[in-house]
Order: structure tokens, then sequence, then C-alpha cells
């Protein structure tokens, strides 16, 4: 009796579908994909749109700090004719007492 010999396949031979795409299936992904790409656009002209109006917002605020501190400046010029007009802060030459030494964490 003599031993057959068959040709032993696995799974790798087995044959499938996937990779051949008829071209309407294709025309559908071109499509999905430009709808995609619109609303995408649709979400960035959203995103451009609120950060302009923010900024128009914070430059606004701006001005007003601007219009509050030229008051204030010139209500003090008023009252204090001979005072010193710049914007207030350390005497020059001054350290903080703390800079000197580095900052400890105490346990």
């Amino acid at each position: 009796m003599a031993v057959s010999k068959r040709n032993v396949r696995g799974l790798e031979h087995i044959g499938t579908r996937s990779g051949r795409a008829h071209a309407t299936s294709l025309l559908y992904k071109a499509y999905m994909r430009i709808a995609a790409l619109e609303l995408e656009k649709l979400r960035r002209a959203q995103e451009r749109d609120s950060a302009s109006l923010r900024m128009k917002i914070v430059e606004e605020r701006v001005r007003e700090i601007e219009a509050e501190k030229a008051a204030l400046l010139q209500s003090l010029t008023k009252v204090h004719p001979g005072s010193q007009t710049s914007a207030p802060g350390p005497a020059p030459g001054f350290t903080h007492p703390r800079s000197a030494a580095s900052f400890k964490f105490r346990y």
C-alpha cells in the first residue's frame, strides 16, 4: 500500500478577500475622508474664532488697566505735585532677606 503524499496546508494558506476592494468602496472611502476633513476644518475654524474672541477680550482688559493706571498716576501728581511718578517697586540695591539664603524645608 502506497502512502499518499498530501500537501499539508496551514492557516497562512487560507485565502482572504482583504485588500481586494472594489472601485465603489474606494469611492466611499474617499468621500468619507473628505467628510472627516470638512468636519475637522469646521472645528478648527471654531477654535480660531474662539481664540480670536479671547484675544480681543484680553486686549480690551489690558487697555482698561493702562487707562486706570494712567488715571491713578495723574491723580497722584495732582495730590503730590513734587512726587516721582515712576512705578512703585523695591529701592535700587535692595535684596530680600530670604534671597541670600536658600529655601529649606523643615520636617
